[in-house]
């Protein structure tokens, strides 16, 4: 398909079947209405030969048999409507140049006989009339002026066919939207199955086809959560039930007396307990929040947090700022920051906040000034448990939870978050949230 055609070719399958519905119906309409006019016109035709040319034969008759100085005074009683008679003939005559009036010149021309046809032509002014000198016997020459009369259609056919063709359009179009509106539906289910996968029903009405859909749709939607909501109970259980026994081990770690190496058992017993806590964070995270979405400054919101580490002497400052508020969960939103801020802190020594608009979303932005991360690693690290063993810090690469945690909670705010790499040094973490002043966050 060429370029120009892919531009004007719509976007959806309503409107593409509808105008392929409608352009068929129009051509359809189109051959009805020449399949018509054609017909009418033979039919013309058909009439034309059986009487006209016989009248005209009669008339040139008559005149032959009256003498040539009374010739001219039967004209006015012997012309129609269709054709009339003159003494006089048009000079530089050019042959008919209609196949339908040659036609109807030659039948004329075959009534005649036995008075020949010297010249047939067709009239400048008049492209329907065909002029033919007779010659009668006395010699002298008559000229027959008829006139091919074309069957018009009337108005009222040609709004008929138009009042018609809007009819079976607004058919149509009611037909394919009968048709596509359950696939948005699904699609519209499809987006609302969140991160959290908490099912969101479809009606289950309509059609037999169309309520079949949406029975499948919700069956596999409540496969699905279940599944996930299955296997974040083990997680969250076993996270839970490993916190006893760390517990334990440190209360015994702490009382035994000249234990060798009793540090490093602490370390360990400490990266254990971090990793079960957000383990847990994680399992919760997925499960979804009950928090109810609500209205925030988004800039008092971000000074709470970069003021709440800078009173404890940690080197978090706001860069830049937005006026702007959003229906959020406040609290979600919270530890989206604090996640990236602690990461930024971790390992880039130092954090910068900044808050503004960009294409119509609100964009909240954490930066370090950290050794960053290979590009082909930066959207991995989004994912649960995915550890650099560079570490982008030389003691140790974390537990791979905390960016993931923040992931998933933009996702679940209908947000989206992305790592870049500054040209300065350092790594953007990027939050964009919509800024839709009614958004119907999941």
């Amino acid at each position: 398909m060429p370029a120009f055609l892919r531009r004007l070719w719509p976007s959806t399958l309503l409107a593409r079947v509808t105008l392929l519905v409608v352009v068929g119906m129009a051509l359809a309409q189109v051959l009805t209405y020449t399949a018509i006019r054609y017909e009418r016109g033979q039919t013309l035709m058909n009439l034309m030969v059986s009487g006209v040319e016989r009248d005209i034969a009669s008339s040139v008759a008559i005149l032959d048999r009256l003498p040539a100085a009374e010739r001219a005074g039967w004209f006015q009683r012997l012309e129609r409507p269709n054709y009339r008679f003159s003494l006089e003939g048009v000079g530089n005559m050019a042959p008919p140049s209609s196949p339908a009036l040659a036609r109807f010149a030659d039948i004329v021309t075959n009534a005649l006989r036995p008075f020949p046809v010297i010249a047939v032509g067709q009239l400048p002014q008049q492209p329907e009339t065909a002029c033919m000198q007779v010659r009668l016997n006395d010699g002298s020459s008559l000229y027959v002026l008829a006139r091919r009369v074309p069957m018009p259609v009337a108005d009222w056919v040609t709004w008929l066919l138009l009042a018609q063709l809007l009819v079976l359009a607004a058919c149509a179009w009611a037909g394919m939207r009968l048709v596509t509106r359950p696939l948005a539906q699904l699609a519209r289910a499809a987006d609302r199955l969140g991160p959290d996968l908490r099912p969101a029903p479809v009606a289950e009405g309509g059609p037999a086809e169309v309520a079949q859909a949406a029975r499948a749709f919700n069956a596999m939607q409540r496969r699905i959560a279940g599944t996930v909501q299955e296997r974040m109970q083990i997680l969250a259980a076993i996270s839970h039930d490993l916190q006893t026994p760390i517990t334990r081990m440190r209360l015994r770690v702490d009382l035994a007396d000249n234990m060798p190496e009793a540090d490093k058992f602490r370390q360990d017993l400490e990266s254990m307990r971090t990793l079960v806590h957000e383990g847990v964070g994680y399992a919760k995270t997925l499960q979804g929040s009950d928090e109810t979405p609500r209205r925030v400054k988004l800039d008092a919101l971000v000074h709470s947090i970069v003021n709440d580490y800078a009173d404890t002497g940690r080197p978090v400052t706001l860069v830049h700022e937005a006026d702007v508020s959003l229906g959020t969960r406040p609290h979600a939103l919270r530890r989206i920051l604090t996640n990236l801020v602690d990461n930024a802190l971790k390992y880039g020594e130092r954090a910068e906040v900044g808050v503004r608009l960009h294409d119509g979303a609100v964009l909240v932005e954490v930066c370090d000034h950290g050794p960053g991360i290979a590009e082909d690693q930066l959207a991995a690290v989004l994912q649960p448990f995915y550890r650099l063993e560079s570490s982008r810090n030389r003691e140790t690469g974390g537990t791979g939870l905390g960016l993931a945690i923040a992931h998933q909670l933009a996702l679940s705010l209908g947000g989206e978050l992305a790592l870049h790499n500054r040209p300065e040094g350092g790594l953007r973490a990027s939050l964009r949230l919509p800024a839709a002043t009614n958004q119907d966050i999941r």
